[in-house]
């Protein structure tokens, strides 16, 4: 049995990362500040068995790390 050949999957964090780059660090820290309130309130919804898309929780998962990472480099560039 043959198998479908993978998706390659187009990177969209280009323009996002382009666009986090942009920002100074106390917006990109004001903006992770967020993202972890939304992720707490995520977690709840999922424990709760309230959360219609759960594939939020990855997704603000993986702007976390984005936020976290371009931090880092601003912090390293220094």
């Amino acid at each position: 049995m043959a198998r479908a050949p993978k998706k390659k999957v187009e990177a969209k964090s280009a323009n996002g990362a382009a666009d986090l780059r942009a920002k100074t660090p106390d917006e990109l820290k004001d903006q992770l500040l967020g993202l972890k309130k939304e992720q707490f309130n995520l977690r709840f919804q999922r424990a709760t068995q309230q959360l219609e898309k759960p594939t939020e929780v990855k997704k603000v998962r993986r702007e976390i790390a984005r936020v976290k990472t371009i931090l880092g480099e601003k912090a390293a560039a220094k």
